[in-house]
């Protein structure tokens, strides 16, 4: 650990403190970096945290999962002769030890109720900002755990997975009710939560149903879809060889989850060259250093219980052939769930799958907002923070719309 520390102090003393930093402005949440780093280094590490932490409910789940060469060290002007500053690595420092250090306590109450559907990143850093400003705020979660993309589409290697649970800790702390094991749409429906005294309903339910290939053999049982995969590693048996269809992000997460979990060889088959691949350059040469083969230039015919019928995809070979394997992962994309939509009026869902909302969350049913993954498609975690940043000012601005509560302490 002291030589962690050594490493980010070293790391943070590299910083030419910018006048006009670009890695801020490289920061889809305009993260305070030049003087996150200013403060850190002058022994003011709990204003740091605080600062990164107002900006950025999640800043220590950010500084571990952001796209960072894409982002803030992606702009950091030190990339032209020298390494970037490591600012996930410090960002993440300051973070957790803010974290550990506040009191983190129940504000005084300004009487309003808030609902949030889905545990997500978009609903947890929505949840943080208005309960930290006296909001009545209830979460409900589909599953027994918060988290949502988080705990159930990030492979545990890349985020340990009790972050989230002292994140819980202090929501719960602040005042937020959780309650988990429902799915809300049908059995309770968003008529039910205004009936129930609920000012605005918040919806942050991510993009949970995979995207299908259409193809035979998509039923087989050696088949899967890399979403359901990612929630239970351990609760499949892949065999020895697997093929993951699919070359975006959670494409590369699942074929790292499976040489983890057991699988001897993972390769990634995809239609194009490594140069289209939609991952990160950097989550591509993570899977290439971790074993995972590639597969290019093959579009997938059919599937079977012994591999798949392929097409070659370059130009002049449109041969068709069979490469075997144990089982088959598919990792296309995902979309949203339509069972709000479905059955609440007033929402409606895009040509694309999914819920339709204005830029700042602002959705056709009057008090009903969303953000996220639910509007955006699958995205980044930063993103989502940032989206509902811009809806907790629109549902402020809303809820002053409406007549006078009395406040309750």
């Amino acid at each position: 650990k002291e030589n962690k520390m050594q490493h980010i102090i070293n790391s943070a003393q590299t910083c030419l403190d910018c006048k006009k930093p670009k890695c801020q402005t490289g920061c889809p949440v305009g993260t305070p970096i030049a003087e996150m780093i200013r403060l850190f280094l002058s022994g003011d590490i709990k204003e740091a945290g605080q600062k990164v932490f107002d900006n950025n409910p999640l800043s220590i789940i950010c500084s571990l999962v952001c796209p960072h060469e894409k982002h803030c060290e992606g702009h950091c002007v030190l990339n032209k002769k020298h390494t970037p500053v490591n600012v996930g690595g410090i960002e993440n420092y300051i973070s957790t030890y803010y974290m550990n250090y506040r009191a983190f306590e129940k504000p005084e109450q300004n009487g309003r109720n808030i609902a949030i559907i889905g545990s997500g990143p978009a609903g947890i850093s929505l949840a943080m900002m208005m309960a930290l400003k006296g909001y009545n705020m209830t979460m409900y979660e589909a599953n027994d755990k918060i988290g949502g993309v988080l705990r159930y589409g990030i492979p545990d290697f890349r985020l340990d997975r009790t972050i989230l649970d002292t994140i819980e800790e202090k929501l719960k702390k602040i005042g937020v009710k959780i309650r988990k094991n429902i799915m809300i749409g049908k059995n309770i429906t968003l008529d039910d939560m205004f009936r129930d005294d609920f000012d605005a309903v918040f919806i942050g339910t991510g993009v949970w149903r995979p995207k299908k290939l259409g193809i035979k053999g998509e039923s087989l049982g050696n088949v899967h879809f890399a979403i359901d995969y990612l929630k239970t590693p351990k609760a499949y048996d892949l065999g020895e060889k697997v093929i993951v269809v699919g070359a975006g992000n959670v494409a590369m997460d699942v074929a790292r989850t499976a040489i983890r979990n057991g699988a001897h060889e993972v390769s990634i088959m995809y239609r194009k060259g490594e140069e289209d691949m939609p991952a990160e350059r950097i989550e591509i040469e993570h899977a290439k250093i971790d074993g995972v083969k590639f597969n290019l230039f093959k579009s997938p015919l059919e599937f079977s219980e012994t591999g798949i019928k392929y097409e070659n995809t370059k130009e002049d070979d449109n041969s068709i052939a069979f490469e075997e394997a144990d089982s088959i992962l598919i990792a296309i994309s995902q979309t949203a769930r339509d069972l709000i939509v479905k059955n609440n009026t007033g929402l409606s869902l895009g040509e694309n799958g999914l819920l339709e909302s204005d830029e700042n969350g602002v959705t056709a049913r009057k008090g009903v907002f969303a953000s996220g993954d639910v509007v955006t498609g699958a995205r980044t975690v930063v993103e989502a923070v940032a989206f509902s940043k811009r809806v907790a000012k629109s549902i402020e601005e809303y809820i002053d719309t409406l007549p006078p509560k009395n406040k309750v302490s």
